[in-house]
Formats: structure tokens, sequence, C-alpha cells
């Protein structure tokens, strides 16, 4: 083979690749119409051929039990190399095919008619044949419709390829909405949730808690003296402790519950289904585990605390922003009594935990 002619048959077998056709299951528009050609020809046998570089592969066929046979001996890899019909009227009398296993063996063929599957960019991608047993001829008449048959092939090909695109199209600007979405509602440094997305959550959730008569509490959270942290080790050690802060939290968690940072040093947790003592016993696990790591700030290690306020759902709350502000005022008196405390809105005084003494920044 020639280099111009290798590389127009590289292009040819790219131009197939790109239908994303080869091996497919059968697809009831290219059988209709291997179906039309069996009848109107009258013959056994009616294909849909591709050629790749090793094979012709059956997109559709009648009358043929096989899926594909060797490129070497197949009738459609010649006649891919021409623009019109090719017609074999008697493949015993033809040099070409006299020895050929496809004529001397099953399937028997003595009678071949093959036209171009051509694409609108000129490259042809296999045939619609149709194959006898028994030498015959083509009138100039049954050419024309054979080749009106093979054009509507290639139109369910390019249909096909069509759907395909637009089906990858969808699939992409889904992700990208998805992605538009993603970062809508994620807080760019830590990678929780962000206030926006933290107050959508907290309506449906305390709606939800209203409708049903279910339990919901809340949670704040505030890292103790964050301010000395920011002054001692500069915005960016500042942040490395954020971010590892919520990678604890997040980690302390239960699936269902929705955690975010809320602003500046300051987290949110919507717990569903959570009781106020249930919501107690995870905020002093939080408040724990904060007291108890060690967070790289640059090349340091600090020790922080954390400020936990809680309030649950109850008959005080109006709408959410009442049961928010009981949370937040819980956080409040979680500082102003020593901080590193967890006080819930919904305990009486004297249940409520007494202040720890804050463990201050190494």
């Amino acid at each position: 083979m020639s280099k111009s002619a290798f590389s127009r048959e590289t292009k040819r077998v790219g131009a197939l690749r790109r239908y994303d056709v080869l091996d497919t299951p059968s697809e009831a528009s290219f059988d209709r119409i291997t179906r039309l050609a069996s009848g109107y020809f009258d013959v056994p046998i009616a294909l849909v051929s591709l050629i790749d570089e090793h094979r012709q592969w059956f997109k559709s066929r009648q009358g043929l039990d096989v899926s594909a046979t060797p490129r070497e001996i197949a009738f459609c890899a010649h006649a891919i190399q021409q623009d019109d019909v090719m017609i074999v009227s008697d493949a015993l009398a033809d040099p070409r095919f006299a020895e050929n296993p496809l004529v001397t063996e099953n399937p028997n063929i003595r009678f071949y008619a093959g036209a171009p599957l051509r694409t609108h960019d000129g490259y042809n991608l296999g045939t619609l044949c149709v194959i006898d047993r028994e030498p015959r001829d083509l009138t100039e008449q049954q050419q024309a419709v054979l080749k009106d048959l093979a054009s509507l092939v290639v139109d369910e090909l390019e249909l096909r390829l069509y759907g395909l695109q637009a089906f990858e199209e969808l699939e992409e600007n889904q992700r990208e909405q998805v992605e538009l979405k993603r970062l809508a509602w994620i807080d760019p440094l830590t990678g929780v949730y962000n206030r926006r997305y933290l107050a959508e959550v907290s309506e449906k959730e305390f709606n939800r808690s209203r409708r049903y008569t279910r339990p919901i509490s809340f949670m704040m959270i505030d890292i103790d003296k964050f301010k000395l942290i920011n002054d001692q080790y500069g915005h960016a050690g500042g942040d490395s402790v954020l971010i590892a802060f919520a990678e604890l939290a997040r980690k302390l968690l239960r699936e269902q519950d929705c955690f975010g940072r809320f602003g500046g040093e300051e987290f949110l947790v919507i717990l569903p289904e959570t009781t106020s003592d249930e919501a107690a016993r995870v905020a002093e696990r939080i408040r724990a585990e904060a007291s108890g790591s060690t967070f790289q700030a640059g090349d340091s290690g600090v020790a922080i605390t954390v400020s936990i306020g809680i309030s649950t759902i109850d008959d005080r709350d109006a709408d959410l922003a009442a049961c928010l502000k009981r949370a937040d005022q819980a956080l409040y008196q979680a500082k102003a009594a020593g901080r590193n405390t967890v006080i819930s809105s919904d305990s009486p005084a004297e249940q409520q935990q007494q202040p720890i003494q804050a463990i201050p920044a190494a």
C-alpha cells in the first residue's frame, strides 16, 4: 500500500470510528433497511457491513448467522474501493472470488451486489449489500434502489451520531450545572458548605420538622480567640487552622448532618431528627476532639478550643430565625462562660456544662 493510500485508509477508518457504532447491538432502524433490501431484491442475505482495519462487521444482517468475517475475504472490502455499486454476477466465474471460502463454503455466495456507505465528507465506511446463492444480475433501476437504501443507512448513522453527540452534550451540560451548583454551595477555603447553602437546607429541614412534628437541632461553633491565631501566625496560618478544624468536625458528624462555614471562624451544623440531649453529645465530642488536637499553622503546631451553642426546635420558635437566634445566644453564653464550652439553650442553667479552662495557643 502506497503512503498516500495508507493515509487515506487511516482517515477512512477514523471516519468510521467517529460514529462509535462498531460492536454495538442490533438496532431496528438498520434492521428495517436490510429486511426491505432482502424482500425487494428477493435474496436470502442482506447486510449492513462496516469495514475496519481487520474485518467486516455487520451492524445489521438478514439470513446470516456470523457477525463478522476477516477483511481479506470480504467482498465488501473490494466494494468500498469504488463509488458505484459493485456487482459480482457469478462469483465462481470471477477470478477475485472463485476460491474465496465464502464462495466455496457456507454461505456459498454466487451473486453479490454492494453499494458503498459514503459519508458526507467522502469516506466509504462499508456497504449495504445483497447476496444470493444463485448467479444473477441487477437492472439499472435495481442498482438505483440499492444506492438509495445505502443512503438511508448513512442517514441512520448520521442520526445515530447526532443522538450520541446530543446525549454527550446533555451530560456535559448536566455536569457543568452540578459543578456550578457545587461552586455556589461550597466554601472555597474549607471545602464544606457555605452560608448560602446552609440557609437553604436550614429552612427546608426546619419546615419539614414542623410539618411532621420531628426534632431538629442546630449547633453554632466558634473557634475561640481566632484573631490571636491570625495575629500570631498570619492569615495563611489561620486559614490552615480553619481547614483542619472543618475536616475534623466533618468526620465526627453523621452522614445526614449538614455542616458548613457560617462566616469567618464560625460554623453551623444542622442535625435533623436530633433531640437537644443527642445534639449536646455530638457537640461535646467535637469540643473534646478539637481541644485534644494540634493544628498546623505554617511550621507551627497550634492548640485551639471551640465554643458551641445549641438550640432545638420548640414552640417558642415562630420561624427558623428564632431557632437560630437561640443557638447564637447559647454560643455567646458559652464564650462568656470562659470558652471551650458547650451550652444548650434548651437546658436549665444547672444542667448546662460548666466552663472549661481554655487551652492557650501553642
